[in-house]
């Protein structure tokens, strides 16, 4: 009897283990296959209702403390929703300085996309899997979009460094 309690014991020890430890896998196992994912050649404009056509490229425009824009601002009513433009796995939810409220979501290619000074944040946490569509926040204008017209900041990182997104919106559009 007591190589049974002692048997079953650890038999609930593992699946109670198992239970706890399969999300943390299946989501190692889904950022490593986002990273030998090819990155996507044209992506959907990742706020609700944004036309790619009423786009404005901002990249490498100058900004404050002689930086150069890393990104594209896409003009839209506060509130309006912030959408994941791809498959991906969200690396942080926060804020800093520049960009106040910020997500980050890994993406295919290992590309880390970042959507800045949004109002709120969706229903989102590190390590929570998103598609394209998921409601990531909602424009507004924190961190140093304060004073400014509601936009969200969209920029796209590689290991390389910053790439233009502007490019890769007009083209799920059609319009390159």
């Amino acid at each position: 009897m007591r190589i049974f309690l002692r048997s079953l014991a650890i038999a609930l020890a593992l699946i109670a283990a198992e239970g706890l430890l399969r999300p943390w896998f299946e989501g190692v196992a889904t950022m490593i296959r986002l990273g030998a994912t090819a990155p996507p050649d044209s992506l959907p404009v990742p706020v609700a209702g944004v036309a790619a056509a009423k786009l404005v490229d901002t990249w490498g425009g100058a900004r404050s403390e002689r930086r150069r824009h890393e990104g594209i601002d896409i003009f839209a009513r506060r509130g309006t929703p912030v959408l994941s433009s791809t498959e991906g796995v969200v690396l942080r939810v926060g804020s800093n300085r520049l960009g106040g409220q910020v997500v980050w979501v890994l993406g295919p290619g290992g590309q880390r996309h970042y959507y800045a000074h949004l109002e709120r944040y969706g229903d989102v946490h590190a390590g929570r899997r998103v598609w394209p569509g998921s409601v990531l926040g909602y424009v507004g204008t924190t961190g140093n979009a304060a004073g400014t017209p509601p936009h969200l900041h969209y920029g796209i990182y590689t290991a390389g460094g910053a790439i233009n997104p502007y490019p890769l919106l007009r083209r799920a559009a059609g319009m390159d």
